[in-house]
């Protein structure tokens, strides 16, 4: 990918009248609809996005955010994309108010030894010493990896201010039957509709994985994320305000916050952190879109002849993959 010449708050440098023709609707308005719609609209695509929630309202605000190529396949084809994406955010990093920051990702096995991925060495991934292992019961192995996070209480709210200055439009509380709803003065429709798009375009291969979290006041000293994957899931993520204790990972489409769950979830984080039980600030839940089939980016025809470019499947690697898959549907919306 060639790196953009970017100004102060990351916007690119608009060219001259690119895509300018041609009017574009986008589906969803998380981290991959926003991203995708900053990508077109900085580009000079008239770029319009609906959804039924926008901002904090989205899966994506649920998020942990931590760069990571979590839950999602094929492992080839996603791991370029993560790495494109890893790029753009490390360029965010120094934007004020984008909500971008480097991290320490500690990742941790309960039994057993845990293995570097390929992909992961390059960018300086290390074992974590035993000394520091037995310091954090009950972990067995673990590797430390720095790592980029985008606090979603400040990083969508970023993305939502750079689309409107690149002229895009949000249209909230729209929901839509089939792509074809979408008024026929848009000649391309981007899918970017997340677990929506198993009923808006039939994906059986669609499954919401969902993830309860539990938001908790900032951990004094905390300044690493530590992840486990293993059963029970775990992870604690430090953000600039407060702290989001997680999680789960489950075959489930309830959006219902479960208390025995936060109990379990802030019971664990706590005691692997060994700090007193802190309050509950917030119970949220999200539906991760997992695709059985894999990350479904490609570009076809809606029944009316015009064209769609479907973005979806991204498991719980939303943010990890999203300018990456951004590039591609931008390339594609050329064609």
């Amino acid at each position: 990918m060639t790196r953009q010449r970017i100004l102060r708050d990351g916007s690119a440098i608009r060219p001259y009248r690119l895509g300018m023709d041609r009017n574009v609707a986008i589906i969803g308005a998380g981290v991959s609809g926003l991203t995708c719609g900053i990508m077109l609209a900085e580009q000079g695509y008239r770029t319009a996005i609906f959804a039924q929630d926008i901002g904090q309202q989205t899966t994506s605000s649920v998020a942990a955010a931590v760069w990571f190529p979590y839950h999602v396949e094929p492992a080839e084809r996603v791991i370029p994309l993560a790495l494109e994406t890893y790029q753009v955010l490390l360029d965010l990093a120094g934007v004020p108010d984008a909500g971008v920051s480097m991290i320490e990702s500690r990742q941790f096995l309960r039994t057993g030894k845990i293995d570097i991925p390929d992909w992961a060495i390059p960018l300086g991934a290390s074992v974590i010493p035993s000394e520091v292992e037995r310091s954090l019961e009950p972990f067995e192995s673990g590797f430390s990896l720095r790592t980029l996070l985008t606090d979603t209480t400040i990083y969508l709210d970023y993305l939502n201010a750079r689309f409107r200055k690149a002229g895009g439009e949000i249209h909230a509380s729209v929901r839509f039957e089939t792509l074809e709803q979408v008024d026929p003065k848009f000649d391309l429709v981007i899918n970017c509709a997340g677990i929506g798009a198993r009923e808006l375009v039939d994906d059986a291969d669609l499954e919401p994985h969902r993830g309860q979290v539990a938001i908790v006041p900032k951990i004094e000293g905390l300044s690493c994320a530590i992840v486990s994957d293993d059963e029970p899931l775990m992870y604690v993520i430090p953000r600039a305000n407060d702290c989001v204790f997680g999680g789960t990972n489950e075959l489930s489409a309830s959006l219902t916050a479960d208390p025995a769950t936060t109990s379990r979830i802030v019971t664990e984080c706590s005691r692997v952190l060994n700090v007193e039980k802190p309050p509950v600030l917030a119970e949220r839940v999200g539906l991760r879109p997992f695709r059985k089939s894999g990350v479904r980016i490609e570009r076809g025809q809606l029944r009316d002849g015009r064209t769609v470019i479907h973005n979806y499947g991204h498991g719980g690697a939303g943010f990890t993959l999203s300018w990456g898959c951004a590039r591609e549907v931008l390339q594609m919306a050329a064609l």
